[in-house]
């Protein structure tokens, strides 16, 4: 038969076509090999995809909770919280009064403020003397915080933790006596009373500017300490500051009969 015959020509083809199949069916196992492997290590990336999030639950139990802002006399104050667990882990204050003598205030006063935030887990705490202005706006941004938080049930602890914590913290509350209008300005006091006791006294106003800042920063932390050592408005007046110490002792007393003290 000639080379050229077209029979030959067919049976050529059709061999390199057999040849070509039966090539292809050889090397079939190792693709699916290769996809073997493939779909195994893409089973591994998602196992790893699926513990990711758990690794993340941790950080998603922090959260950060910011206050409304407070306008004050010399600027505004803002604080923002971080909370864990629920617990305050943390307390700033992204705005607050600048410029003049407002730094000096600012820089005495802020950490002072934050660091109490944390220790008394509540915007129960008391104003830095020289700083009355700043540290009421930051109470009240404070304040607007935690309520929040509550909303948002950041305050939820591990519930055998809550609940210890709990029958103590039901026992306190805060009582705040009437406005006192003395010759230098209002004197308000808040107390916290826990088992018929004042444990902790502060003014939420007191008289302010020129010498009376002097005065204020002077009496006000002597007659809180006095409060509560005393536990009741028997409380002596501290000299040179005699106007805002009646004020202070009749507001401790409009507070007390609130109380029930």
């Amino acid at each position: 038969m000639k080379k050229s015959h077209p029979i030959r020509r067919v049976l050529l083809a059709s061999a390199a076509t057999v040849s070509g199949i039966v090539l292809l069916l050889s090397l079939k196992p190792a693709t699916d090999s290769n996809s073997a492997s493939a779909q195994g290590a893409a089973a591994q990336e998602t196992a790893a995809a699926q513990e990711s999030p758990q690794g993340g639950a941790a950080a998603a139990g922090t959260s950060t909770i910011t206050g409304a802002a407070t306008q004050t006399e010399y600027g505004v104050v803002q604080v923002r919280l971080t909370v864990a667990g629920g617990k305050i882990t943390k307390a700033e204050a992204i705005q607050a009064p600048k410029g003049g003598t407002s730094d000096q205030k600012t820089a005495l006063s802020v950490p002072k403020l934050n660091q109490e935030v944390v220790a008394t887990q509540s915007a129960d705490i008391t104003s830095v003397s020289g700083a009355t202005y700043t540290s009421g706006g930051y109470k009240k941004s404070l304040q607007s915080a935690i309520d929040k938080m509550k909303a948002a049930g950041a305050n939820t602890a591990a519930p055998s933790q809550s609940s210890a914590a709990a029958a103590p913290a039901a026992q306190a509350k805060t009582v705040t006596g009437d406005v006192v209008s003395t010759e230098y300005g209002p004197v308000q006091v808040r107390i916290t009373v826990a088992g018929g006791k004042i444990t902790k006294a502060d003014a939420v106003q007191a008289p302010s500017g020129g010498t009376s800042d002097q005065k204020t920063a002077l009496a006000i932390p002597k007659l809180n300490q006095e409060a509560v050592a005393a536990g009741n408005a028997n409380i002596d007046s501290v000299s040179g500051a005699s106007y805002t110490s009646g004020g202070y002792k009749k507001s401790l007393q409009s507070a007390l009969d609130k109380a029930g003290g």
